[in-house]
């Protein structure tokens, strides 16, 4: 019953007494009062930040993981194909020998293949791995300095907790510097300025 009580409250927001004593002007209960009130949603925006960071920080580990993992199958695709190109090669050397106009036709044929096929020819295959090694080179830039920001991110809420409690303003401010060499480690992250 006290827990419903207590929620009615929060959400009906009964206004204060106007008549209740007030604290003597700048006493500490005053400024603790000030500051709880400025940090209460201060704590949110940078908690926010925080949660965005820290998603974008996930999206390039997984962007430096899968490509990775997608550039080492295309280098295997790769050299399966250049091995059969090289028996293809073999093939061809055997039947120039022998004279087989029509096998060296097919053979020739198939060695362009290999080597130019649009999709899955080994050129194809080769730019499609650096492709892959680029993007995620790319990433690996921009994740350490999306690390830094998650670390100002999270310094700056313990400094602002640590202001309501210590009831220190110095503080209060430090947090909102903090937080801003977070944002700017995070734009170096987004968008690679430096």
């Amino acid at each position: 019953m006290a827990l419903l009580d207590s929620v009615l409250n929060l959400v009906t927001k009964t206004p204060k007494d106007p008549d209740a004593p007030k604290p003597p002007a700048g006493s500490r209960s005053e400024r603790e009062a000030r500051i709880k009130d400025k940090a209460g949603m201060v704590i949110n925006v940078f908690a926010l930040l925080l949660a965005v960071n820290a998603w974008y920080g996930g999206t390039l580990g997984s962007k430096v993981l899968n490509n990775t993992i997608a550039a080492n199958d295309t280098y295997a695709f790769f050299q399966a194909k250049a091995l059969k190109q090289t028996m293809a090669e073999n093939a061809l050397y055997d039947a120039q020998r022998i004279g087989d106009k029509k096998r060296v036709d097919e053979l020739a044929a198939k060695i362009d293949r290999y080597e130019n096929e649009p999709a899955e020819g080994k050129k194809a295959l080769l730019e499609k791995a650096k492709k892959l090694e680029h993007e995620r080179d790319e990433a690996k830039l921009r994740s350490p300095w999306i690390g830094y920001a998650s670390t100002a991110y999270q310094l700056s809420i313990v400094l602002l907790s640590a202001s309501i409690l210590a009831v220190s303003m110095p503080l209060f401010w430090g947090s909102f510097a903090v937080a801003g060499i977070g944002v700017l480690l995070s734009s170096q992250g987004f968008l690679l300025w430096l």
